[in-house]
């Protein structure tokens, strides 16, 4: 059997019809899962990826999807187009930003107005001042999502705070971030059942003292903001390589994603782009 060398992992944050940074149109992500099936890729899930990286054989066209927070407007646009084409994604939630209530409307049920979706900056304004429901998914609306095989979700701390750039000290800070860990896993395993081994850095911040402390909250599979890298057999779990989706079609999604798990074109982009980011620097 053909493996994969490579598995791509793409981030999104927003899929909406608000405009502004991280947010990608319910058109073109449709048009980018619609390309996945077009093409023949599979979308892994968490476990299945952890699989690829512990060697066991995974389909040669893999992806894994991954959504950054927890914002409502994944319920409402995202989950209803993967569902569509049969896809799978994760989301790495925010658990002191989920709420509770009803699950609101979708764009699959036409019966009832959909919610205002905030863009990316009212929504981190409205988590400044603790209005979050508006801006992000429910309890009840994650459990849909899990029913319908459209969204797995895992660990991305519990208030997404750079503690490092707030605290007197990193004594400090660490004793932070351990408050952050047990926070998040005793709300995971109160609504979900159980605190995986995936875990998303908030505002891709991590050192070696941070890697430290989330293995010893049991979490193996840590997920970075770092672009330029590939995602190999045996690679280390602790340092996920993921690339941000931009807010194009399939012909660009389509090239990005071979690009990324190409063994010869994918090395030399991100040696380039990365000499790139220094020339900048």
């Amino acid at each position: 059997m053909k493996t994969a060398h490579c598995v791509p992992v793409l981030m999104y944050h927003h899929v909406s019809p608000e405009t502004g940074p991280i947010t990608t149109s319910p058109k073109n992500f449709e048009s980018q899962m619609k390309g996945l099936v077009d093409e023949g890729y599979t979308t892994l899930t968490c476990d299945e990826f952890a699989d690829f990286l512990d060697g066991k054989p995974t389909p040669p066209k893999s992806v894994l999807l991954t959504f950054d927070d927890g914002y409502l407007d994944n319920w409402v646009y995202a989950h209803p187009i993967l569902k569509k084409y049969g896809l799978r994604a994760t989301i790495f939630i925010v658990t002191g930003l989920i709420g509770d209530g009803p699950v609101r409307p979708c764009a699959e049920q036409n019966a009832e107005p959909l919610p205002r979706l905030p863009s990316h900056l009212e929504c981190r304004a409205l988590w400044a001042v603790g209005a979050t429901d508006s801006a992000m998914l429910r309890w009840s609306e994650i459990q849909a999502m899990r029913e319908a095989g459209t969204f797995e979700f895992h660990c991305h701390t519990h208030t997404h705070t750079r503690w490092d750039q707030v605290s007197k000290t990193r004594e400090e800070c660490l004793a932070h971030m351990r408050k952050e860990f047990e926070s998040s896993c005793a709300l995971l395993t109160e609504h979900l059942g159980k605190v995986s081994q995936h875990f998303c850095w908030p505002q891709g911040y991590f050192a070696d003292d941070y890697t430290s402390l989330a293995q010893e909250f049991g979490f193996k599979y840590l997920y970075t903001t770092q672009a330029y890298g590939q995602n190999l057999c045996a690679s280390d779990p602790a340092h996920i390589y993921r690339f941000a989706v931009k807010n194009r079609g399939a012909r660009w999604f389509l090239q990005r994603v071979w690009t990324a798990s190409h063994p010869i074109v994918g090395p030399l982009y991100n040696k380039w782009r990365s000499w790139k980011r220094k020339l900048r620097a």
